[in-house]
C-alpha cells in the first residue's frame, strides 16, 4: 500500500556509523587519541568529537517531520483517488465517500528515515464540503498543501471546477480565524518561495548535508523582484497543486471533436492564469498512461519536507505539461498567444471551449463540431417525416404550432388527391355517374383499387380531411391514419 520514496540524495548510511566503520580511517584516529596520544592528538580527537556529536544533533533534528498532509478536491470521477493509488501503487481499489483517507509512505533511504504523508480526499459533491473541518484546522493549516484536480478529458468544465473549489477551500480557511499575524506570515514565505525559484541546474551545488540550496543568511540578502500584478493575488498561505488527470483524452478530443493545437494553448494559458493568481504549481497526469504519476510525489516531498528538486518546467508536450511554482509569468503565457489563428486571448473561455453536443442513437456518428460550434444540429436528431411533392399545398404560415402534425396530415391527403383523381378539369375529375364519381369508380383509380372487400380509398380521403376541418386532432406524422394508405399510395 505504501509508497516507494524515490528521493533523497544525502549519506548513504545510517546516521552516526558511517564514519566509525571498523578499519576505517576514523576508528584509528580514534584509537591513536585513546592512551598514549600527545596533546596535539588529543586536541585532535576532541574536535573530531565535536564534529561527530555535532552532526548526529543535526541530524536528528532533521529527522522527516509528522504530520503534514495532502488535501485533494475536485468534481466527482475526475480521478482524485485514482491518482493517489496509482503513486502507492495499487492498481484495485474502491473509491471512498464522502471525506477518504489515504496516506504516502515517504521515506529517505540515504537517512534511513521514513514518515507518512496523510492525504484527505473530498468528494465531488459540495454537499460534502463540511467535512473539511476533519482534515484542515488551524494547526494543520502551515503543514498542509492543496491539489485541485481537473478532468482533461472535460476541459469545457476546467476553469468553473478550478474556481468553484479554490473558493470552497478559501471560505473554508477564512472560517478558521487563523491570527493575523500568523497568517501574514505563511502569505510571505509563499511569496518568498515564489521569488525565490531558481531553474534546476542553474543554482549554485550545495552542501549534501543541507536539504536548502541557500542558508537563511543568502535569502535575506538576496534581491527579489516584485511579483507581477497577477501573480498571487489570492495568497492561502499554503502551497497549491493544480493536478490535470486524463491527459490522454487530449488525442480523443483532437480526433472526435475538431479540436486543434490552439484550443489545447488556450486552455493551457487560462488555468495558467489561475495558477499565477493563487501561487500554484501545474502538472499535467494521466494515470492510463502512467504519465507524470511520479512527478507528482516528487514534488509534493519537496513542498512537504524540503526534498532535493531537480526538475524543469516542460510546456513543449500538451499532454505533459509541468510549470512549478515560481517559474511562470504573463510573458511566458503571452508565447501561447503567439500561436492562436482563429482565437484571441481576451475571448471568454465558455464561448470557446463549450461542451459537445450529446448524440441521442446509435447511428452512424456525424463527425464532431469544432469547439467553437457546439451546437451542430445533428440529422439524428430530426423527427422522420415523408417529402412532400412539389406541387402539394403548403402548411399555411399562419397555423398554429399545435396544428403542425395536422398540417402534415392534410398535405398528405392533398397529395393523394392529386395523385387519384389528377388535376382539377382533368381525366378523374368526374367522368361517371355521381355515386360511382363520389365512390372513386372512374378510370382515375388504379385497377387494384376495386377488389372486393376493400374500402374506397377517396371516400376515406375526403372524410378525413373533413374530420381535420372540423376537429383537429393532434397526431404523430409518423404514425399511420389508416390500413388503406400503404395500399393506396
Amino acid at each position: 500500500m505504501a509508497a516507494v520514496g524515490r528521493v533523497g540524495s544525502f549519506g548513504s548510511s545510517p546516521p552516526g556509523l558511517a564514519s566509525t566503520s571498523a578499519g576505517g580511517p576514523l576508528a584509528n584516529e580514534l584509537a591513536s587519541g585513546n592512551g598514549g596520544a600527545t596533546a596535539g592528538d588529543d586536541e585532535d580527537g576532541q574536535n573530531l568529537w565535536s564534529c561527530i556529536l555535532s552532526e548526529v544533533s543535526t541530524r536528528s533534528r532533521s529527522k522527516l517531520p509528522a504530520g503534514k498532509n495532502v488535501l485533494l478536491l475536485g468534481e466527482d470521477g475526475a480521478g482524485k483517488t485514482s491518482l493517489i493509488r496509482k503513486i502507492q501503487g495499487i492498481e484495485e481499489y474502491k473509491k471512498g465517500r464522502g471525506l477518504e483517507y489515504l496516506y504516502l509512505n515517504v521515506h529517505d533511504e540515504d537517512r534511513d528515515d521514513q514518515t507518512r504523508c496523510n492525504v484527505w480526499i473530498l468528494d465531488g459533491d459540495l454537499y460534502h464540503k463540511g467535512l473539511l473541518k476533519f482534515s484542515l484546522d488551524a494547526i494543520s493549516l502551515k503543514d498542509t498543501l492543496v491539489m485541485l484536480v481537473v478532468d482533461m478529458s472535460k476541459p469545457w468544465t476546467a476553469l468553473d471546477s478550478l474556481q468553484k473549489w479554490a473558493s470552497v477551500v478559501r471560505e473554508h480557511v477564512d472560517k478558521l480565524k487563523i491570527p493575523p499575524e500568523e497568517m501574514k506570515e505563511m502569505e510571505q514565505k509563499l511569496i518568498r518561495d515564489f521569488q525565490e525559484y531558481v531553474e534546476p541546474g542553474e543554482e549554485f551545488p550545495a552542501s549534501p548535508q543541507r536539504r536548502s540550496t541557500t542558508s537563511q543568511e543568502d535569502k535575506d540578502d538576496s534581491v527579489v523582484l516584485p511579483l507581477g500584478a497577477d501573480t498571487l493575488t489570492h495568497n492561502l498561505g499554503i502551497p497549491i497543486i493544480v493536478v490535470c488527470t486524463k491527459c490522454d483524452a487530449i488525442s480523443v478530443l483532437e480526433k472526435e471533436h475538431d479540436y486543434r493545437d490552439e484550443h489545447f494553448d488556450f486552455i493551457q494559458s487560462y488555468i495558467r492564469k489561475f495558477c499565477l493568481q493563487y501561487g500554484a504549481a501545474l502538472i499535467y497526469t494521466s494515470v492510463k498512461e502512467n504519465k507524470n504519476i511520479d512527478l507528482v510525489y516528487k514534488y509534493i516531498v519537496q513542498k512537504l519536507y524540503g526534498f532535493p528538486y531537480k526538475i524543469p518546467a516542460v510546456v513543449v508536450e500538451k499532454d505533459a505539461v509541468f510549470i512549478p511554482a515560481g517559474w511562470d509569468n504573463d510573458k511566458k503565457i503571452g508565447i501561447l498567444h503567439e500561436n492562436f489563428q482563429t482565437l484571441k486571448s481576451e475571448d471568454n473561455f465558455e464561448d470557446i471551449i463549450t461542451k459537445p453536443p450529446v448524440r441521442k442513437d446509435a447511428s452512424p456518428r456525424v463527425p464532431g463540431g469544432s469547439p467553437r460550434t457546439p451546437n451542430r444540429s445533428v440529422s439524428s436528431n430530426v423527427a422522420s417525416v415523408s417529402p412532400i411533392p412539389a406541387g402539394s399545398k403548403k402548411i399555411d404560415p399562419n397555423m398554429k404550432a399545435g396544428a403542425t402534425s395536422e398540417g402534415v396530415l392534410a398535405n398528405f391527403f392533398n397529395s393523394l388527391l392529386s395523385k387519384k383523381t389528377g388535376c382539377p378539369g382533368g381525366p378523374g375529375a368526374g367522368g361517371g355517374s355521381p355515386g360511382v364519381g363520389a365512390a372513386g369508380g372512374g378510370s382515375g383509380l388504379p385497377p387494384t383499387a376495386k377488389k372486393a372487400g376493400q374500402k374506397p380509398v377517396i371516400s376515406d380521403v375526403h372524410a378525413e380531411l373533413d374530420r381535420i376541418t372540423r376537429k383537429p386532432v393532434s397526431v404523430s406524422p409518423t404514425t399511420p391514419t389508416s390500413p388503406t394508405e400503404g395500399e393506396a399510395s
